[in-house]
Order: structure tokens, then sequence, then C-alpha cells
């Protein structure tokens, strides 16, 4: 039986250049970068080599990168260190209704320490209107934090001009990019942000590992105390070895992530094209073309949607119902309310995302195994049977 990956949001394999890069780190080079001896100066040189390859990456300077232990930490890391080092200034933060969850339960627990929190609404396109972002600001607004791409529909936000927004109001600005590095260009000027979030795992890179962004003279409080590392701000032991690899992986998706755009991009036109023609009462979501390549999400009517996810992978296809972080709800995602997609569908969204590794073949064999599974579940459904 074929096994066909269309789940890159949640997760990528690692590339092979990004293994050879990490495994001497897994050997001979063990030793605690804290350290002067020659040991941790070897892992301290392949630190400062990684931190340079992701300042690159993303057009900071090494200084201003920040290693942590993934995307959710870097996320409430920027939230939480920002708020707070701020709260003298007012205890407003502000954010979109579709963030990722760690963005979200960080503005709420923010609100059980007495801040109060702004969920920005969307269009039906998961677009936030910058102006939106603007009449949401007082003067006691510490922080502002939209996402760059959705992580379920892929929708890339207008976050350059909502940072020019927040920089003239003297508002700090965060961005998750986890889902839009190495799917889009990603330059810290260019956007103007404050702070970014990426996340190793996302990147063909190991899991465990991401880095944040934190713009010179940007005040954060530490979010891991008890140890001097990453200048203070946060303690611990580095991750040299995942360190090594989002580096690696970084250098790589700097040289390459153009043509991957491209190819993912012709590849997933084909694949709504080809399910969109052949089944009907099918919805895709997201911006038609303020999106990132390598989504495709789909709400499929008059099925359920665990039904749907289960089926496609007894026949080999791997895909999501949304975001990893909200599997096992049988809510409705936040971003699905947001969106407005109608009941009859909000519960059997399928994201399916590509990685530079996926073929036509896979994409023509996906499109049949999802119009005979989509038909198989309908006609078990008496709603289905009801509408025809």
């Amino acid at each position: 039986m074929n096994r066909i990956y269309l789940d890159n949001n949640s997760t990528t394999p690692i590339d092979p250049r990004v293994a050879a890069a990490m495994e001497p780190y897994l050997h001979g080079l063990f030793g605690n970068p804290s350290n002067i001896h020659s040991f941790g100066r070897e892992c301290a040189e392949g630190m400062a080599a990684a931190r340079e390859q992701v300042a690159a990456f993303l057009g900071a300077g090494p200084d201003e990168i920040f290693f942590t232990g993934g995307g959710s930490e870097s996320d409430n890391w920027a939230i939480k260190g920002t708020a707070s080092v701020r709260a003298g200034r007012g205890k407003h933060v502000v954010c979109s209704s579709i963030e990722h969850s760690a963005v979200l339960a960080s503005c709420r627990y923010l609100e059980s320490l007495g801040f109060r929190a702004t969920f920005l609404p969307v269009d039906g396109y998961g677009l936030v209107d910058p102006e939106t972002v603007k009449r949401a600001l007082t003067g006691e607004t510490a922080l502002v934090s939209v996402m760059l791409a959705n992580n379920e529909i892929g929708t890339i936000e207008p976050v350059a001009e909502i940072a020019r927004i927040c920089r003239e109001a003297g508002v700090l600005s965060h961005t998750d990019a986890v889902a839009a590095a190495g799917k889009i260009r990603v330059d810290v000027n260019e956007l103007g942000v404050d702070l970014l979030t990426i996340s190793g795992h996302k990147l063909q890179g190991p899991k465990g590992v991401g880095a944040l962004y934190i713009r010179k003279g940007t005040e954060i409080h530490p979010f891991v105390h008890g140890g001097h590392q990453e200048s203070g701000l946060r303690g611990g032991t580095e991750n040299v070895i995942g360190i090594a690899g989002l580096g690696k992986a970084c250098e790589i998706l700097a040289a390459e992530w153009q043509q991957n755009a491209e190819h993912e991009r012709r590849l997933r036109d084909r694949l709504e094209h080809g399910i969109v023609v052949r089944i009907p009462e099918v919805r895709v979501d997201g911006h038609p073309t303020r999106r990132v390549p390598n989504v495709c999400h789909l709400s499929v009517g008059y099925v359920e949607g665990e039904a749907l996810l289960m089926n496609l992978d007894m026949e080999g296809v791997a895909v999501a119902s949304g975001s990893a972080c909200s599997t096992g709800s049988a809510e409705p995602s936040p971003t699905m309310k947001a969106i407005g997609v109608p009941p009859l569908f909000s519960n059997s969204p399928v994201r399916l995302s590509l990685g530079p590794g996926n073929t036509e073949s896979e994409i023509d064999y996906t499109i049949d195994v999802f119009e005979r599974v989509v038909t198989r579940l309908r006609a078990i459904s008496p709603i289905w049977k009801r509408r025809s």
C-alpha cells in the first residue's frame, strides 16, 4: 500500500543534510557549551555558527536570535515576557482570534493575572483588518501578536502593516511565523516586528528546538530562570544537537525555499482542482491568493471529520483535521468558527499540507482515494441521503 505524507504543517521529515549536521554532536562533540575547556568550546562554536545561520535566514543579527525548546515556548516567552516587563505602561494585549493555541492560551493566562486581552475578528478568508488593530490599541496596550500565516488554512496576514501601526503607537509587535517560515520570504526588517517565532520541526529540522527573534533594544523578562545561557534570558544547558539541526535547516531553506514553494504550489493547485471538480459540496478554505503555497484546507460537507481522516489513513494517506495542537477536540477549531464555516461543513475540516518531497503521482493517488472515501462515507450518511 502507498504511504503518502500530507501533514507537513504538523511536522516535517528531517532533511538528510540536517541529520548529517547533527550527527557529530551525538558522538564526539558532547561538551557543555558553557565550559571554557576545548570540549565546551567546540559546542559553543557550533552554537554560534547555528545562530548565524538562523539570523541570516531571518535577516536578523546573531545577537537577536535566542534558542528555545520550540514554537510554543517562543510564543509564550514573547507574550508573557514582554507583557510583564511593560505592565507598568498598561495591562492590555491584542491578538487575532485565529492564533495558534500557544498564543491564545498565553493571552488568556495573562487575563488571569489581571490583564485585558482583545481577540480580533477576521473575515471569511481568515484575514485580520489592520484597521481593527488600530482601533483596538489604547494607551495601555503592551503587545500585539498576529501570526504571519495561519497554521490551519494558510492565510497570510498583513503583518508588516500591523507592525507599522504598532510602531507608530509605541506598542510592541510579535508574529508567530512557524507556518510561514520556509514557505514565503520572512525578513524581520521588511516585516518590522519586534519579536518573531520559528520552530525547527516545521522546517525539515528536529523537534524540541525553536528560536525567538528579539529586536535589539526590546525589553523582555527571562522565561527560564537559573542560568546565564542565552544572554541570561533563558537558563538551562542548551540543546546543542537540536540547535545545530535548526541552523542547518535554516541555511538550506535560505537557498531553496523559492524552488520548494513553486513545487508545492503546483502540486497544491493540482490537488485542489482535482478534488473540487470530482467531489461536490467541498469548500476550499483560506484566501485564494494570500496563502502559503503548501496548504490545502478543505471542509467536506455531509461526512464526519474523524471518519474521513481514519479512512484516508487506512488508504495510506496521512492528513490532519487542522492544527495538530487541537486534535482530540470535538469542537470546531477557533479558526473554523472565526471564518464562519457553516455547521454542515465545520465538523469535517481536512488540512493537506505538502512538502518538497511530495510528487505528482502521490497527488493523483490522493485525489482518487479522497473521492472514493467521501463517496463511501456519504453513502451511509442519513443527512446526505435526505439531501439527495
